[in-house]
């Protein structure tokens, strides 16, 4: 038996075709072969697609009208260590060199470091051998010591990366019926059996509650959008409930809610990041939820000037870093690119500046 799967047993003396067919009967009821997947970003779809690999059937739900998440907004691109574009560029990085630079950061758990730093370099060939995707631009950007972060020449990375791996789903669920994904639908429990093992979860859709058995994948994202007195944020970082954030409307923490309820532990939840840099509308300077401004702006040579004209930090220092500094300054804070950085990141700067 699996921890994330019903415990189904028969008992009696029942004959060998009556078991089968029963066998059958449960098999289609609760499939063996099914994972549930909450949450359509980059990490849900991953999973799905991996699950799917390895010959499972997935359903992967997601309680937006459409997948993405925060995962589409990702405009610098996705490190990896030790990766096949690094040595053909002869860019000298390794696992090790990643792994203290992370460590560096603030990271708490090196175990957790060693999975994330281990695993980059092979998730960022697999995501390009296996999806076709282009990732073929290396920079360094804040707090790394060689160039690891990976994108294309195609727009924004995080919406040509994720949409490679929902076109993927979606085109396995069109001809077979291994995957399934529903949008619009809200997970709110999650469920367990006597012995207190995830068995599957509820889900609300239309105005109407369902149930999904099998192994559960939570991937919901985090709740910096959350900005209620019950939520996450106020229970773990009160003093930053005064902040806008580059968060989906959608990130309210319900997976990590979920997983809390039936006795799941978390850790790190205090750990919220402040970015530096995202747009500030003039017609709407106080809007909560705001566009990033990314850090591959200051990554191809943006400076950050205060309200003086000045310049009062290394952009390329740790987020944590540079936020501090501004901390320190006057606002308001101009993000400037002379003709040679914004020609490199020519894109970025059309569709910031189209957002007004």
């Amino acid at each position: 038996s699996h921890p994330g799967l019903w415990n189904c047993r028969l008992t009696g003396p029942y004959p060998p075709e009556a078991c089968a067919t029963a066998f059958r009967i449960m098999a289609t009821v609760f499939p063996v072969d099914q994972a549930i997947v909450v949450g359509g970003g980059l990490a849900g779809m991953s999973a799905a697609n991996t699950v799917l690999e390895n010959g499972g059937r997935v359903i992967l739900l997601d309680k937006s009208s459409f997948c993405g998440g925060n995962s589409t907004k990702a405009t610098s691109g996705i490190n990896g260590a030790a990766t096949k574009t690094q040595k053909a560029k002869g860019i000298e990085d390794s696992v090790d060199l990643f792994t203290s630079d992370t460590l560096k950061g603030g990271a708490k758990k090196p175990d957790v470091v060693k999975v994330l730093c281990g695993n980059s370099g092979a998730d960022v060939d697999w995501l390009m051998d296996k999806f076709n995707l282009d990732l073929s631009l290396v920079a360094r950007l804040g707090g790394h010591s060689a160039p690891r972060t990976h994108r294309g020449k195609e727009r924004f990375p995080g919406m040509t990366i994720t949409y490679a791996l929902i076109q993927m789903v979606e085109k396995i669920s069109e001809k077979t019926d291994r995957a399934k994904i529903v949008t619009k639908a809200r997970a709110t429990q999650l469920l367990t059996n006597a012995e207190g093992a995830c068995v599957g979860l509820v889900y609300e859709k239309g105005g109407m509650e369902f149930q999904e058995h099998g192994p559960v994948i939570l991937a919901t994202g985090g709740f910096g959008a959350d900005f209620t007195q019950q939520s996450l944020l106020a229970q773990y970082r009160p003093d930053l409930m005064h902040l806008p954030t580059t968060n989906g409307e959608h990130c309210t923490g319900d997976g990590i809610k979920m997983g809390e309820a039936i006795g799941g532990r978390s850790i790190d939840l205090e750990w919220v990041q402040v970015h530096p840099t995202g747009l500030v509308k003039p017609d709407d300077p106080d809007a909560k939820i705001k566009f990033l401004a990314a850090e591959a702006l200051r990554g191809v040579g943006g400076l950050v000037l205060n309200a003086h004209g000045q310049r009062f930090a290394n952009e390329l220092g740790r987020r944590d870093y540079v936020t501090g500094e501004m901390w320190k300054n006057k606002p308001p804070f101009r993000l400037c690119l002379n003709k040679a950085a914004s020609d490199e990141i020519a894109w970025h700067c059309k569709h910031y500046t189209g957002r007004g």
